[in-house]
Order: structure tokens, then C-alpha cells, then sequence
């Protein structure tokens, strides 16, 4: 996140279609990068250019989320990945309605969402879910398991008679994994173990059968030896019923585990995104590489800095309020003057790959050794940084995944 003065939030990015050129005067594209992810299925909900700012006193805004745009597809998996305050959680909050966009749209199906009426919400709500961080919180203690699933099924598709309602509970229950049913339905949550608990949540979100799963580190506070097993839970009802899930968390090692697609989150902006195992196993963007680098993976994601990254990173800073320029730059190492002065755009580096950073042939050139053809036509004649086919910032384009 970062705090502005000026009331509006931080500056757009360039257009899409444009060009960028980085500080060495390698240009590249920064058109919308293919999703990984559009190969499981169809696109399912789009997110287009969403920001969110809070007004904090007279004069200060907070903008938690910048010109953020991705898809989520059929059967397919998208994380968004950073620290606390990246501004994860508030993106998927937005999605499930819950918080209203600053600007952007939010399109089910093709078609923009609006959720402000009460009855347009429960319909939305019927296909949009969402499964909370903490399942101490997420499930009310005076309830017993049975009333926590039979909301949803009696207000998103009620059946006919008890009878088929028992058979829906006892349903959802196995799907997660919860056998056998019977004694779970009627026990408190108080009388859960965590796993089981959390495995109560999902259950509860499947109950409306919706065709989007957005999942809010479902995993986290969950002991370590049962985190996998969950992941394969979440992942077996993915392929199921084709949701379409968003994957959030601040372990980029689970996400290469679990996702197609990962997004990396920075002070509310995307500064790098592309297929999960390439960008975790090749990163280029130095917050990427600071992610990777310290995930405690039993492969040791991390061994790929140390043979010849280029990311010298520091681990401590202040975050991004009132920082102009790339908001990253007061923690990179490699930041120079421009850096500190103009806003990256996401550059394309692959046809699926993007990342948002002036100096990423420096921090990560074999990314870019990597790319077949080149990315944009060459400009011999401008200067770096002002080469004459980069153009304006226009707030009417889209972001949308192609």
C-alpha cells in the first residue's frame, strides 16, 4: 500500500500496446500477457483495472490496490502472492462484494457485476464464495456444524423435503472429506480439531455450488502437517466441479505447489505474474526473488540466488507510504534514479510471463535470454527512458487478460 496527499490514489501505469523501454534501452512490450491459467477452461471472472483507496484524514489517501487486472478460469487455479499489507486480501474482498471498488470492474460470466441491492448480492453470492483465513472465526460457536451448511443450501437452492436436505449435507461433508458425516453434523465447532474446522468452511462454501472459489490463505493457520492434505482437498474439488479458485497466500513454495498462475503483490500493485512453477523456479523481479529466496521449500527455491541471482535485495524496509517511482525501491538494491522517479509498467518477458521492473535484464537476465524473437522493435535513436514509442498513461484501456 502507499499514502498519497493528492487524494487520488498513485499514478496509472502506461497503456497497454505500448512499449517501455528499460533503463539499459532494452524495450520491451507491455501488452497483456496470455494467462497459463486460460488452458484449464473458460474464463470464468475477470478483474479489470480494480483500486481501492482509503481516505485516512482530510487530504491523505491510503491506496491499498493499484490498477490490479487478472482472470480466473474453469478449472484452474490463480494465486496472488505477498506480504501482509500487500493488499491480498482486500483484492479478494472486492471480488466477493464485500468491499466496493475506488475504480475498475469486476465481469461474471462476461458481464459486469453490480452488488449494491440486497437480492443482487444473494444471487451473487450463489455463484462467488469465499473461504476465510481463520476457521476459529469464520464459524459461529453457538451453532452446530449441521445449521452452518443448511444456510447456504436453504437460501442459494432450497430442496424439497428434510429428508433431501440431510442427503445434501451428508454430501458436501464427504467432499471434504469429513466421514462419516453423521457425527460431524451435529458437533459444535468448539469440538473440531483446526483441519476439520477448516474443512467445515469449505464444505460450507460448496453448499451453494458456486463457480468461483475465492480462498483467503485457507491454509495458514493450519498446523504444517496437515496443510498439504488440505491443499489436496481444495485441489480435488477444483477438478471436480471445474471452479474457478483464487489462491491467496504469502508462501510462494505452496503456491508453486497449488497454482497455475501466480501473481505477485507488492504495496497493492502487481509486479510480476506468470506460470507458477517458471516464476518461482526463474524470478525477475527482486521482490520475487526476496519471496523465493526465503520460503522454506524442500527443494530450496532460494539455491537459484545464490548460483548467480542478481537480486541483492535488503530485507528491511518501511514499506511503500509516500514513496514515489517504483514503490519497491526503497528495498532494492539495484534502484537508481529512475527507479525512484517513474512508476514500471508489467513488461512482457515471455508470452505468459510479465514483470514490473526498470532494471529486470540486470536482476534477472537469464529471464530475458529466455524469450524467443524479440519483444518490441528496436529504437536506436531515442534515449533510454524516452524513447518515442512509449506513450501516456489512459485510464480508458483494458487490462484484461487476452
Amino acid at each position: 500500500m502507499t499514502i498519497s496527499t493528492a487524494g487520488a490514489g498513485a499514478p496509472a501505469r502506461p497503456v497497454e500496446g505500448a512499449h517501455a523501454r528499460l533503463t539499459s534501452g532494452t524495450v520491451l512490450s507491455t501488452s497483456p500477457v496470455d494467462s497459463p491459467a486460460a488452458a484449464r477452461g473458460a474464463l470464468t471472472m475477470e478483474a479489470l483495472h480494480l483500486s481501492r483507496d482509503f481516505r485516512l484524514t482530510r487530504g491523505t489517501t491510503l491506496s491499498a490496490v493499484h490498477d490490479v487486472s487478472f482472470g480466473l478460469y474453469s478449472s484452474a487455479v490463480v494465486a496472488l502472492v505477498g506480504e501482509s499489507g500487500s493488499g491480498k486480501s482486500t483484492v479478494a474482498k472486492m471480488l466477493a462484494g464485500q468491499e466496493l471498488a475506488t475504480s475498475g470492474t469486476i465481469e461474471l460470466a462476461g458481464r459486469p457485476i453490480e452488488v449494491l441491492r440486497r437480492r443482487q448480492f444473494r444471487r451473487y453470492k450463489n455463484q462467488v464464495q469465499y473461504v476465510f483465513q481463520d476457521p476459529f472465526a469464520s464459524l459461529n460457536p453457538v451453532h452446530t456444524v449441521r445449521y452452518h451448511l443448511a444456510r447456504p443450501v436453504r437460501l442459494h437452492r432450497p430442496v424439497g423435503s428434510r429428508r433431501q436436505l440431510e442427503e445434501e449435507l451428508v454430501r458436501v461433508m464427504q467432499q471434504v472429506r469429513l466421514t462419516p458425516a453423521e457425527p460431524f453434523l451435529d458437533k459444535y465447532p468448539h469440538e473440531l480439531s483446526g483441519g476439520q474446522r477448516q474443512r467445515v468452511a469449505v464444505a460450507r462454501a460448496l453448499a451453494a455450488r458456486p463457480s468461483v472459489l475465492l480462498a483467503d490463505e485457507p491454509v495458514s493457520m493450519l498446523d504444517v502437517s496437515i496443510r498439504l492434505e488440505m491443499l489436496n482437498v481444495l485441489d480435488e474439488l477444483r477438478r471436480n466441479f471445474q471452479l474457478a479458485m483464487l489462491y491467496i497466500t504469502h508462501d510462494i513454495a505452496s503456491a508453486r505447489y497449488f497454482a497455475d498462475e501466480v501473481l505477485v503483490l507488492y504495496a497493492g500493485e502487481v509486479v510480476e505474474r506468470g506460470p507458477a512453477e517458471e516464476l518461482t523456479q526463474q524470478p525477475a523481479h527482486p521482490y520475487t526473488q526476496l519471496l523465493v529466496s526465503s520460503a522454506p521449500d524442500p527443494d530450496d527455491l532460494g539455491s537459484i540466488l545464490r548460483r548467480g541471482g542478481r537480486a541483492a535485495i535488503h530485507q528491511a524496509g518501511e514499506g511503500a507510504a509516500g514513496v514515489s517511482g517504483c514503490r519497491f525501491h526503497p528495498r532494492c538494491s539495484l534502484a537508481d534514479d529512475r527507479c525512484r522517479r517513474d512508476v514500471p509498467p508489467l513488461m512482457r518477458i515471455g508470452r505468459d510471463r510479465a514483470a514490473a521492473c526498470w532494471r529486470v535484464d540486470v536482476a534477472a537476465p537469464a529471464a530475458l535470454r529466455a524469450i524467443s524473437g524479440p519483444t518490441a522493435p528496436a529504437d536506436p535513436a531515442g534515449a533510454p527512458g524516452q524513447g518515442p514509442q512509449e506513450q501516456q498513461p489512459d485510464q480508458s484501456s483494458r487490462g484484461g487478460l487476452r
